[in-house]
């Protein structure tokens, strides 16, 4: 949705949540994270400053993500990274690495972001904030539709545990947690096909700029 948005208004897309699947995937690969799935947050911080991550533009108008010059862009969105980032993600030295990171690739403006603390931890002042909901079985089978269409082989009640937990992680945590920005306009796009939301959202956008 974020990524079609910026394509139409011409603006560059910037996925929050790659670079945090991107640096799961090098303590999956460093064996930073043990069979329980708990992350050696040491080990991890100390290695931030060797993880280089990037967004690599494609012919077909998408990017990918590079995690030092490599393309991850498929690894990182596996089932083994996505049981393992929300761990990753509370690890208080991982976030505030990429917060900056990401506030110094929005500095120029012009981007959009899409992300759990984007509007109320990265942008707190942005232009406009979506906070966009739906059902953990609605998001569960998306999620499934669209790994079983890159070619992996997951079952859909592995991908809603995940959702779920991922959910709970995540709004729960102490460093910048997932919640509603108090200015954020809500949207459940639960019953919405892709269409429709892309054109709600280019109305608000238009109904912002044109103020």
């Amino acid at each position: 949705m974020a990524r079609r948005l910026a394509s139409q208004i011409g603006y560059r897309y910037i996925d929050s949540g790659a670079m945090y699947r991107a640096v799961t995937l090098y303590a999956l690969d460093n064996g930073m994270i043990d069979s329980e799935g708990q992350p050696d947050a040491d080990a991890i911080a100390t290695a931030l400053p060797e993880i280089k991550i990037d967004f690599v533009p494609q012919a077909d108008g998408t990017q990918h993500t590079t995690l030092n010059g490599k393309d991850v862009e498929t690894e990182i969105r596996r089932l083994r990274v996505s049981n393992a980032v929300s761990p990753v993600a509370a690890i208080p030295q991982v976030r505030k690495a990429l917060v900056a990171m990401q506030q110094e690739l929005g500095r120029t403006r012009g981007i959009v972001m899409d992300g759990r603390d984007i509007g109320t931890v990265v942008f707190p002042d942005a232009e406009l904030k979506i906070f966009v909901d739906a059902s953990a079985e609605t998001r569960a089978m998306r999620r499934f539709k669209e790994l079983i269409e890159k070619g992996s082989q997951v079952n859909y009640e592995e991908v809603l545990a995940n959702v779920v937990h991922r959910d709970k992680i995540d709004s729960t945590r102490a460093e910048s947690p997932l919640r509603r920005a108090d200015d954020a306009i809500a949207l459940d796009n639960s019953q919405m096909t892709l269409d429709e939301q892309d054109a709600w959202l280019l109305q608000r956008f238009n109904e912002k700029t044109q103020h």
